[in-house]
């Protein structure tokens, strides 16, 4: 098959992907498609794992390149303004439209042709290609992919998030905490509110200092932290009882130079000197085929170096494509399944088509040559030889293949 031919086929599929409505907790049915997909371009391998991720694999060689999409999407609550359908897929002014076009089943389906392309062009001599589809990112990213290395019981040598970037290198990501305040109260009855302590009340001069604390992050230039309080709610006997308990959510965006202990020192001081403790907001999910996933939204930002041997890898690939090298790299606003990664010490990237601006918003749509295009580097950076040992540390049990 030349590669027109796996162009087109690639559009198709990830039409039909758009189609296949796959929020969060409900992605088995897109799962069970992208394995089909899988099977029929003739991987080695492709399954799904104990979480829900559609895992295929190409090649069984001792360096291991990993490429990882995630299948789930946010909800359509607007669906009757959409100027297209959201589950249409419909191809509309050179663009694929519909929820997950962009944010990211375009570039899930490149990453799944490109490694089945690079095998029938002989790039993956010596080579393992892992490409998957994973679960509940919009929620728990990571948390995925722990699973997966677990299970499959490998450290890929290198691995690329395709997540949008409007196919420009993506050198890292902020990093995130999510943190939970709590307040505590005494009820009493609505008609005797000074026999009780109205945790509230108490929560008020709290939310003060996150306004305060986002006004002083804000400040530090261009590049700077933010920090919102994206939920409140409060626990009382009744609508007639003083609240006993109040909670908030915090949302907290850090840049590079900022770290997980820097936030905590933060926290420390928005419950200084009152009835409070913060936690770690821990989010719970089961997953569609009832994989358990337990995220800890706590990590710092990361940043590969623009010298690094994947970066190089990618800007030559990027040459290839459009006849020159990058005059610039992005980094993304938003956090992804690299913290895994990243944490493992593999070298990790991002590239993929779509501009991220467009994902969770009405009438999302993805360039179609864009997509095309993202496949060609994908085959490039899987050819591409350098001389760097594998950083792989556990092995696959030969008797599982």
């Amino acid at each position: 098959m030349n590669i027109k031919e796996y162009e087109d086929r690639l559009i198709s599929t990830a039409q039909e992907a758009v189609k296949i409505r796959s929020y969060s907790d409900e992605e088995g049915e897109l799962a069970l498609f992208l394995k089909r997909t899988m099977e029929k371009l003739g991987y080695d391998e492709a399954k799904i794992d104990s979480v829900g991720n559609v895992v295929g694999r190409i090649g069984n060689g001792d360096k291991i390149i990993h490429f990882d999409g995630h299948m789930d999407t946010v909800k359509v609550n607007d669906e009757q303004y959409w100027q297209v359908p959201p589950f249409s897929g419909d191809i509309v002014d050179g663009a694929i439209w519909g929820r997950g076009s962009v944010d990211m089943k375009s570039a899930l389906c490149s990453s799944i042709y490109a490694a089945a392309a690079a095998r029938d062009m002989g790039y993956i001599k010596d080579k393992t290609i892992y490409v998957t589809g994973t679960v509940c990112e919009e929620y728990c990213d990571g948390e995925n992919l722990k699973h997966f290395y677990k299970e499959f019981n490998l450290k890929p040598d290198y691995c690329i998030i395709c997540e949008p970037c409007d196919n420009v290198i993506t050198l890292g990501h902020k990093g995130k905490a999510q943190i939970r305040i709590i307040t505590n109260g005494i009820s009493a009855h609505g008609s005797a509110p000074e026999k009780g302590k109205n945790a509230v009340y108490e929560m008020a001069e709290i939310i003060n200092r996150v306004e305060k604390l986002n006004e002083r992050l804000s400040s530090n230039g261009k590049n700077h932290g933010t920090i919102v309080l994206s939920d409140i709610r409060c626990e009382s006997a009744s609508l007639n009882a003083v609240p006993s308990q109040c909670s908030i959510y915090l949302d907290r965006r850090l840049v590079l130079g900022e770290t997980s202990d820097m936030v905590k020192k933060e926290m420390d001081e928005l419950i200084e000197g009152k009835d409070a403790r913060w936690e770690v907001g821990t989010l719970y999910h089961t997953s569609w085929n009832g994989g358990e996933l337990v995220y800890e939204p706590m990590h710092d930002p990361w940043k590969i170096d623009e010298d690094a041997p994947l970066t190089k890898a990618l800007n030559e690939t990027y040459k290839s494509v459009y006849g020159n090298y990058p005059d610039k790299y992005d980094f993304w606003d938003f956090g992804t399944n690299a913290i895994t990664p990243v944490a493992m010490g593999v070298p990790t990237i991002g590239f993929g088509p779509g501009e991220y601006k467009l994902a969770h918003m009405r009438d999302e749509h993805c360039n179609v040559e864009k997509i095309k295009e993202s496949m060609i580097p994908s085959l490039a950076v899987i050819s591409h030889r350098n001389k760097r040992k594998s950083s792989r540390r556990i092995r696959r049990p030969a008797s599982r293949y």
